[in-house]
């Protein structure tokens, strides 16, 4: 995902971010080569700082980089859903802009709707006076002047009109001081990065509108923007991403692994909230992937049909948080082939220079979180079903 990781997805992959993932394979600089954000949390004993309005503001690189905005919607009627600008510059020589949408359905009396994707270049791109909202034709995400919710409108494709606003029921965050991870052999002047803001839980009112009709996502959302600002498969090989949302609580956890070349350093950040509360937030958390079947059909990646999830931290008073999301997501709810996203010269540059072959596997689910805040004699224990939206992420 970019999301693309997603993030990202991504933090998804899409295409104007795979268009420029061609390269050679980078020599092996070793894991000194990369300051992550989790080393950086660790040695400046700031786990995470709350997010502002001005952390929100577009960086719109010059040079090659994918920049995202993604709001992960989750509808009290059973819908998920993702709405997401991306902005991809290619060695500064070409700028393009893409929207997203993507929607789930829940399970029919009859049958399951088959998932509503669109993806659409944008035309005529801009950002406003402060570098915070987005427009292009068809298309505006606009940060509100307190900086607490975003209006996302798009009317650039029949089968997905967006009209969504994304409210803070809680703090948004970054880990360590500012949510950035270096890549380069230069402390001082690194040559690469890799940034994530998130805003943990948020309220959502506004609808999707489909050829069949308009869709309520009145629920909750998290939403991300992210920037790498380097080759992609230069940054990551691997990536985990989790949603969850519940009444009561909202997880988030990014997890991405890179190349051999930065010596496949495990870079993990995440956090867990709740109405108004930024509960925990920081580094070094657990995605363990389990009952792990050899995709036949999809180059053999090891598809995961289980996972067993962990969130550590502290509150702001110094109380021990472990949380826990354990069980199966099989089936899965969809399998991304990104190459086939893509014209077939970049699939020839991409798969036979590089060595990339990229799946990104997702699943929705049911699952019950487990919370535990305090020292175990005193600890308060909740258990809680929600929603888990996940993506498993093979890049090289």
């Amino acid at each position: 995902m970019l999301s693309w990781a997603k993030q990202t997805q991504v933090m998804l992959l899409a295409n104007p971010a795979l268009a420029h993932v061609a390269g050679t394979q980078e020599p092996i600089y070793g894991p000194s080569a990369i300051r992550s954000v989790a080393d950086q949390a660790e040695s400046s004993a700031t786990p995470y700082t709350e997010s502002t309005r001005d952390d929100l503001r577009w960086a719109a690189m010059d040079s090659t980089c994918v920049e995202t905005q993604t709001f992960y919607l989750t509808a009290d009627a059973g819908h998920i859903g993702m709405a997401q600008v991306i902005y991809s510059n290619v060695a500064g020589l070409r700028t393009t802009c893409q929207f997203n949408t993507k929607i789930f359905f829940p399970p029919d009396a009859d049958q399951r709707r088959p998932i509503l994707w669109s993806s659409d270049p944008l035309e005529h791109h801009g950002f406003d006076a402060d570098g915070l909202s987005f427009f292009a034709d068809g298309v505006a995400v606009t940060l509100s002047e307190d900086g607490t919710s975003y209006t996302i409108k798009s009317a650039v494709n029949e089968n997905s009109v967006v009209h969504l606003t994304v409210t803070q029921a809680a703090p948004g965050f970054q880990v360590a001081g500012n949510g950035t991870t270096y890549f380069g052999t230069d402390a001082q002047n690194p040559w690469g990065k890799m940034r994530h803001v998130f805003w943990p839980r948020n309220r959502v009112q506004g609808t999707i509108i489909t050829k069949d009709g308009p869709i309520d996502f009145a629920g909750r959302a998290l939403f991300i923007h992210g920037l790498q600002g380097m080759k992609p498969h230069h940054a990551a090989a691997r990536w985990n991403f989790i949603d969850f949302q519940s009444p009561t609580y909202s997880a988030v956890m990014m997890e991405f692994v890179t190349p051999p070349s930065y010596g496949s350093t495990v870079v993990n950040v995440g956090g867990l909230a709740r109405d108004g509360q930024l509960i925990m937030a920081g580094p070094r958390h657990s995605v363990v992937h389990a009952n792990v079947h050899e995709d036949e059909a999809a180059n053999q990646w090891p598809e995961p049909h289980a996972l067993q999830l962990t969130w550590h931290g502290q509150t702001r008073d110094g109380q021990a948080v472990h949380a826990t999301l354990e069980g199966s997501v099989a089936p899965r709810a969809d399998r991304v082939d990104v190459m086939a996203q893509v014209p077939t010269f970049i699939k020839n540059i991409v798969g036979g220079v590089a060595g990339t072959r990229p799946y990104i596997y997702q699943y929705v689910r049911p699952m019950s979180l487990k919370v535990r805040v305090g020292a175990e004699k005193e600890a308060v224990e909740e258990e809680e079903q929600g929603v888990l939206f996940s993506e498993a992420t093979f890049i090289s």
